[in-house]
């Protein structure tokens, strides 16, 4: 998994969990559904790049 890549994925699913969170705690559902979206983002992108390296060995 590139460098670059891999720091997008952490960074999206950080801020996603901060956003469900925040949401949850001020009973905002929108702010609480976009943040399970963005962390759901990075699992994607996370999955993508660990697929590219499995078939580059």
């Amino acid at each position: 998994m590139s460098t670059g890549n891999k720091a997008k994925a952490k960074t999206e699913q950080a801020e996603g969990k901060a956003k469900e969170v925040a949401g949850r705690a001020l009973g905002n559902e929108e702010l609480e559904a976009e943040g399970r979206a963005e962390q759901s983002k990075g699992d994607a992108r996370q999955a993508a790049e660990k697929a590219k390296d499995a078939f580059k060995h």
